[in-house]
């Protein structure tokens, strides 16, 4: 694609407008009962975040503030997915018990040695979400645990394709409901439960 064939876009003044912001469409919000495949981020639309099994931390926690997310896939040069790390991973107990036990200081640790590795982790098959809604996403990720889930797509000889990715916080976003300030993970999960029951 050659971009210096668009032209630009004209573009109006704001000076003296009173501007507003707009309101989200009630009848298009998200609730409990509506399709689950409405809160899950596509990998297929949308680039999945992802980051080098040596990468050090301190980068991992760099790219996640860049790209706002809170999870990323761990990926190795052949772009096959050997684990995740996610925020509660990199700042949370585990990074601080692994350079104890390993002897080295916390800033000789890289990705591949804090991250759920491939075998830890379940997955949703795509199947089971064209058939789900968003209250089974959120009883899912209660159960786990954890902020994010990924969603399988199956492929012949025994292949898989992540396919997509749930987030806590991107569901309480779209159900309109304010943001959890902290990580505490079963409270954040309590908090949007009771949003979507009110």
């Amino acid at each position: 694609m050659n971009r210096e064939n668009f032209a630009p876009l004209p573009q109006a003044r704001l000076a003296g407008l009173h501007c507003e912001v707009a309101q989200t469409d009630k009848s298009h919000r998200v609730s409990a009962d509506s399709p689950a495949i409405e809160v899950m981020t596509d990998l297929t639309r949308v680039p999945a975040a992802t980051i080098a099994a040596d990468t050090s931390l301190e980068e991992a926690n760099r790219s996640m503030m860049l790209r706002g997310v809170r999870m990323l896939l761990v990926t190795d040069p052949r772009r096959l997915v050997v684990g995740l790390i996610s925020v509660a991973d990199l700042l949370g107990e585990r990074p601080v018990r692994v350079a104890s036990e390993r002897g080295v200081q916390l800033a000789d640790l890289d990705v591949g040695s804090v991250m759920t590795p491939l075998e830890s982790i379940e997955a949703v098959e795509l199947d089971e979400v064209m058939r789900a809604e968003v209250g089974h996403v959120l009883a899912t990720m209660r159960r786990s645990g954890r902020q994010h889930a990924l969603v399988l797509e199956r492929q012949e000889g025994g292949r898989g394709l992540i396919r997509g990715v749930f987030s806590a916080s991107q569901i309480a976003r779209q159900l309109g409901e304010p943001q959890p300030m902290h990580t505490e993970i079963a409270r954040s999960f309590a908090e949007i439960g009771a949003a979507i029951a009110a």
